[in-house]
């Protein structure tokens, strides 16, 4: 996962990254510096276990860098912060708990 480049596609309104040929990505919407990230697709090609917890990570550190707030709604993404709750509640929006 360190070479693998992530391109924030703002038309489509996802982060996403290819493996191996195989395009992985999570959706978002994004409302008053807020990031709601809706949806992790990761095909079922990628088959590294660490794949699916560093690309969260990637992308939760590219909105860290906008000094922005992430709101997870999606399952898979709100479990991976419930893991690393200490690492990321600063992340959160005042009143959003995981």
């Amino acid at each position: 996962m360190n070479d693998v480049i992530i391109k924030d596609n703002s038309f489509l309104r996802q982060f996403e990254t290819t493996v191996n040929g195989h395009l992985a990505s999570i959706e978002y919407s994004s409302q008053e510096r807020k990031v709601f990230l809706t949806k992790l697709v990761v095909p079922e090609e990628i088959t590294d276990e660490s794949f699916r917890e560093n690309f969260i990570k990637a992308v939760l550190s590219i909105i860290q860098e906008r000094n922005l707030r992430v709101v997870p709604t999606s399952p898979h993404i709100a479990g991976f912060l419930r893991k690393n709750r200490l690492q990321y509640k600063e992340m959160l929006p005042i009143g959003i708990r995981i």
